[in-house]
């Protein structure tokens, strides 16, 4: 089935200063290849649509996201997604992209929004995605602010429904992370994983359509490489993908 990833990408530039002298460098790097090789040995299609792209070429309603079985929000902030080229620079009047991502859901879609410095709320609050339509039709329900946890020591999740669709034959203790986004299920949906005592992964069912919650990254800084070189990964990220889309 087609999976459509949004965000997972930046630029990093540099200033150095050498004593009297300084010069620049610029890296563009990408966070997206370990959930998409686990999502493709799978046997999935994954479309990337890289952060930079995002603005222009995101679709815009929800039958343009029909074509995609899963929609995933990692890293990307939402004014990527509501600041069109067309109205940041010309000012012209184009469809809220937030609410064609919530009528996806209602209409039968599925939506994983995965943690990082710029979904949820993020850093200083940036990713701004609390009281949006995309909040709506998540299990979950987003701080105001900067809802970072950062935990350098590392934390383990804790499964809570090892049953579930989602978990299953998963066994042991799961790898450490490095922190997550804090938030609060809502009322009438699942939590399966638990950090301390925050929500690490909801899901639920809005309108026809599902959509979960994953409190971590998918790729560095939060995810070390226990996780990532984990026995269970690419299955966790297979059976989470199955039960969004009622494969499962």
């Amino acid at each position: 089935m087609d999976i459509l990833i949004a965000g997972e990408s930046w630029v990093t530039h540099s200033i150095h200063i050498k004593g009297f002298d300084t010069f620049t460098t610029s890296t563009y790097e990408e966070g997206v290849q370990w959930l998409k090789t686990a999502l493709e040995r799978a046997g999935h299609k994954v479309h990337f649509m890289p952060n930079h792209l995002v603005s222009r070429e995101f679709p815009t309603s929800a039958a343009g996201l029909a074509s995609y079985a899963v929609v995933m929000l990692s890293d990307c902030g939402s004014n990527n997604l509501l600041l069109h080229p067309d109205t940041f620079a010309r000012s012209e009047r184009t469809p809220n992209r937030l609410a064609a991502i919530r009528d996806y859901v209602a209409q039968g879609g599925a939506l994983l929004m995965i943690g990082g410095y710029m979904t949820f709320q993020g850093i200083d609050g940036k990713a701004r995605y609390h009281n949006t339509p995309v909040e709506d039709a998540l299990p979950v329900i987003m701080q105001g602010t900067d809802d970072r946890v950062e935990i350098p020591e590392g934390k383990r999740p804790v499964s809570v429904k090892a049953d579930h669709p989602v978990l299953r034959g998963i066994e042991g203790e799961w790898p450490v992370f490095l922190g997550y986004n804090r938030f609060t299920a809502r009322q009438g949906s699942d939590v399966l994983l638990k950090i301390g005592n925050d929500p690490f992964l909801a899901v639920w069912g809005y309108g026809k359509g599902r959509s979960a919650a994953f409190a971590s990254d998918c790729g560095p800084h939060w995810e070390p490489p226990e996780y990532l070189n984990w026995a269970y990964h690419d299955l966790f990220w297979a059976q989470l993908v199955h039960w969004l889309s009622r494969q499962s």
